[in-house]
């Protein structure tokens, strides 16, 4: 029987790719940082996922290697970790490395003391150097210690001040100047032929398109409507979405959106189907319905749990190879399309623009179905017929291929932007599907993963939580909740989201800012906090929270947390103007600030068919509340003295203040203004 080291019994599906590894590696924990102690030696903490290209490729390189093995287990303690899993460790590393070498990526590789301190590291290295650095970095901790020590002590010192904000004495005022500026600033640095931000690599970045968007819908500034459409279109028709499958790589390695970095991840796609069903909401356009229903068709397929929640990624890789379950060549489509097979290729430009490398393709299109069946000279309808039998029999021949391994951690998180995606998709398309598959991954978190103080978990494993939550966990499941609650009308998520939102107050909070520690103050302190500010792919915990808590506050009349969601805003406010790129969620919370801002209250038994209609449009400053009788409304301050015998009254608020009540939608919207 092989040999394992120390990740025997670990649930993370990255841990256990490395536990035939001759590397004697350990989770990170109370063992390996004894024996390091005892043992005096440097720890070497490698973190990676298990969708990354570059974390196969170093492990196949010197993780498997005997003679790189040998040369960890004689000078290090080496540490493994998830970083999807570990989030908080992942940044303590990772701002260490970006702090010594200027950038940051996985695989990360950090040498740190026996106590967790890290005094250097890098992201990939090749075998060969890699060696060298092991050597040198061994020398340097036991013949230079006190070097080693005052740079430990400096980089820490950097991680646990790089993103404190002190709290501000006073709550500065907030105006449009301000959301002019960040949006000038977003767009110095927009691609005004190919959409997203200029350069290359592109990645998706939800949260910049949403700010443009909402800042369209509270200026009608013609030029960010046309900067997100040009955007969302781009990305959609190239290589960066799987044309035949649904769902989002995580970026794209040129400026064309042609080439994916071809790992799939649960984050992406769930933020995405919120911003394709806005998109819809907003201007109709039925080009982003079909990428939402093909999306959602791709999670339920690839990433569905039995427990009607999500697993976290897909790889990049198959049979060691990126991107091969994905790509084709023209002789294939020949062979299974038949006669159908020249129009499919012109369609996807196998051969022109989808040209890859190798003689394979990367289906990508360059015009709408409309256009192109106005260039085939075919009726529109005979067009979908034989694009929808061509996609089924590729997707069918590509399932038969070696799949790209499914990385099925549950993190909590993740689940969260999927439940509220799906929530979005239920309010722009009515679809039941959509919002019994929300109820069921909400139902099976609340019941598995949040404890009755409130207390959440971030990983499911077999039905049992495994990892005590982060910020991150707690904020955008109540975001979820909250959007479940407007669609649903089930006022159990909404008062979920208001325990999750008390127990962060209670335990996230520490001295000296408004702003909430990534970890809590009763969970495990490592070298250095971290309070996560920065909107990226996923937007920040702590921009999240701050949303939260305003949204909270509106429905439960709670003047206290939107001062304290006003006091985290404001102290970030001399960032967002200059960096507007890494704070877009943050400057969605200034729209509501520098707009009106409305709970719309409906109660009556025509509570549900009104809220359908205020859904189904895009009206981003405005939070749904219905009920049907007083019982079904029953602790939310929203719904006191609104209910009229027989009569169905919508009322539009703001903190406890409502215009005249009206019954029907049109007079509601006339109100809004």
């Amino acid at each position: 029987m092989p040999v394992t080291n120390h990740l025997k019994g670990e649930t993370s599906p990255y841990l256990l790719q490395h536990i035939l590894n001759p590397v004697d590696w350990y989770p990170w924990g109370k063992e390996a940082l004894d024996k390091a102690r005892r043992e005096n030696k440097p720890l070497l903490v490698s973190i990676g996922y298990s969708a990354c290209h570059w974390c196969h490729v170093m492990e196949r390189e010197s993780f498997k290697d005997r003679e790189v093995a040998h040369l960890m287990n004689r000078h290090f303690v080496c540490i493994k970790v998830d970083r999807e899993e570990r989030p908080d460790i992942d940044h303590l590393y990772m701002n260490a490395v970006q702090m010594v070498s200027g950038h940051g990526g996985w695989p990360l590789n950090c040498f740190a003391l026996p106590d967790g301190r890290p005094f250097w590291g890098g992201t990939y290295f090749p075998k060969q150097q890699w060696m060298g650095i092991l050597e040198r970095v061994s020398e340097l901790y036991h013949q230079q210690y006190e070097d080693v020590l005052k740079q430990a002590d400096n980089l820490t010192k950097g991680a646990s001040t790089a993103h404190f904000v002190e709290a501000g004495r006073e709550n500065p005022a907030f105006g449009r100047p301000d959301v002019q500026n960040m949006f000038d600033n977003l767009m110095e640095y927009a691609d005004r032929k190919q959409g997203g931000t200029a350069g290359a690599p592109k990645f998706p970045l939800p949260g910049n398109q949403a700010f443009l968007l909402h800042y369209h819908n509270q200026t009608k500034n013609h030029l960010a409507l046309e900067q997100f459409k040009l955007t969302l279109k781009k990305m959609a028709m190239g290589g960066i979405y799987d044309q035949i499958g649904g769902g989002f790589a995580r970026y794209a390695t040129d400026v064309h959106w042609k080439v994916p970095h071809f790992e799939k991840m649960l984050y992406d796609n769930g933020q995405l189907i919120s911003l394709y069903s806005d998109a819809c909401k907003h201007t109709g356009d039925p080009f982003y319905k079909a990428v939402v229903y093909e999306s959602i068709a791709f999670a339920e397929r690839e990433l569905s749990s039995p427990d009607g929640l999500f697993y976290s990624a897909l790889d990049a890789d198959s049979e060691g190879e990126e991107g091969k379950f994905y790509v084709w060549t023209g002789k294939e489509v020949d062979a299974l399309l038949g006669d159908d097979a020249p129009l499919i290729k012109e369609y996807y430009r196998i051969g022109k623009e989808g040209l890859w490398e190798q003689g394979k393709n990367i289906l990508l299109r360059t015009v709408e179905d409309e256009e192109f069946a106005h260039r085939m000279d075919m009726d529109r309808d005979l067009w979908k017929k034989v694009l929808d039998r061509s996609k089924r029999k590729l997707l069918q021949a590509r399932d038969g291929r070696v799949r790209p391994g499914l990385d099925n951690k549950v993190l909590i998180s993740w689940n969260a932007l999927m439940i509220a995606g799906l929530s979005d998709a239920y309010a722009a398309f009515r679809d039941e599907r959509f919002l019994k598959s929300a109820t069921n991954a909400a139902g099976f978190i609340l019941a598995h993963a949040m404890d009755k103080d409130g207390r959440l978990y971030r990983t499911l494993w077999d039905k049992k939580p495994v990892i005590a939550g982060f910020l991150e966990d707690y904020a955008l499941f109540s975001m979820a909740l909250v959007s479940l609650y407007q669609v649903s009308g089930r006022l159990p998520y909404l008062k979920a989201a208001k325990k999750l939102a008390e127990y962060v107050l209670e335990h996230f909070s520490t001295p000296g800012t408004h702003l909430f520690a990534f970890s809590a103050t009763d969970a495990e302190q490592l070298a250095a906090p971290h309070y996560e500010l920065h909107d990226n792919v996923i937007p920040a915990s702590n921009s999240v929270m701050a949303r939260v808590l305003f949204y909270l506050a509106h429905y439960f009349e709670e003047a206290r947390w939107g001062d304290r969601s006003s006091k985290m805003l404001g102290d970030m406010r001399e960032r967002l103007d200059k960096y507007s790129s890494s704070f877009t969620n943050w400057g969605i919370l200034l729209m509501h600030h520098t707009g009106p801002f409305h709970t719309i209250v409906i109660a009556g038994p025509e509570a549900a068919s009104r809220a359908a209609e205020f859904n189904t449009m895009y009206l981003p400053d405005v939070l749904i509340a219905w009920a049907d009788t007083e019982k079904n409304a029953s602790g939310l301050p929203v719904f006191s003295k609104r209910f009229a015998p027989g009569k169905t009254m919508i009322y539009v608020c703001s903190m406890g203040h409502c215009k005249r009540p009206v019954e029907t939608v049109e007079e509601a919207l006339a109100q809004l203004g």
